[in-house]
């Protein structure tokens, strides 16, 4: 299915109000609100509107800002980056590669071996547990 060249019509009857919002329109959900904060479990985090693959959660940490964080991608075909100087800030954008959904943002200030912090809303994610 070729997910870059939907509608906002489409996604819109698709995606719950929240979703579209978040992944469409690039907001923010609120700190500690996200259902995939605290998850500890085992698996993989995919894209809320594609299911293209985005994280693993053998890269996931705690970084204490109240939204899920990892500090590396899953793999060269998870993520685009786009520069994001909105809000008066110079950061930078991170979306699914597949479809374009806004996830949330790179940081430079993750923990060891990449350095990095994607810092992402968990109302783009989707979780599969590994059995």
């Amino acid at each position: 299915m070729v997910y870059k060249n939907k509608s906002d019509k489409e996604w819109k009857e698709i995606l719950s109000k929240d979703t579209y919002q978040i992944t469409r329109e690039k907001g923010t959900e609120a700190p500690f609100s996200g259902k995939y904060n605290s998850n500890k479990k085992a698996g993989l985090y995919k894209c809320a509107c594609c299911g293209n693959i985005l994280f693993s959660s053998d890269t996931k940490f705690d970084s204490g800002t109240g939204w899920p964080s990892f500090f590396d991608k899953y793999s060269n075909d998870s993520i685009s980056y786009l520069d994001d100087n909105s809000l008066f800030m110079r950061r930078v954008e991170v979306t699914c590669k597949q479809c374009d959904a806004h996830l949330g943002h790179v940081f430079e200030d993750g923990p060891d071996p990449t350095g990095k912090r994607y810092c992402i809303n968990s109302i783009s994610l989707e979780f599969n547990e590994k059995k």
